[in-house]
């Protein structure tokens, strides 16, 4: 579990430390959703889409589906020459639930069928 001094980072203070790892930064999207319980119990969650219209509040939502708390997700996307369409959020939720899972929080929900 996390501990219980955990104080949320402005977002914007997040994905920079985040971006300064080289490969992050160079990913074409970087799809950002957290949500954090203080000690008193006060909920503070977001999301940043990074240009990813969306994406973000999908990856909040799966968040709160699995009651995941004090946990911060990003999922990084490159673009690799191929448009994937509205697949790309079912994959992007994917991944996210992937290691929500393999880190312990929250419950898994099916996973979404490709369409």
């Amino acid at each position: 579990p996390p501990p219980s001094s955990l104080t949320p980072l402005p977002r914007r203070s997040f994905l920079t430390a985040l971006k300064s790892a080289k490969k992050v930064c160079n990913a074409s999207h970087n799809i950002l959703a957290y949500r954090l319980v203080s000690p008193s119990g006060a909920l503070t969650q977001d999301f940043d889409d990074d240009g990813e219209g969306g994406a973000g509040r999908g990856v909040l939502n799966l968040l709160r589906l699995m009651h995941a708390e004090n946990v911060a997700v990003v999922v990084s996307r490159w673009f690799g020459g191929i448009h994937l369409g509205p697949d790309r959020f079912k994959l992007i939720n994917n991944a996210a639930r992937n290691v929500l899972v393999a880190e312990g929080f929250g419950e898994n929900p099916k996973p979404m069928k490709k369409g």
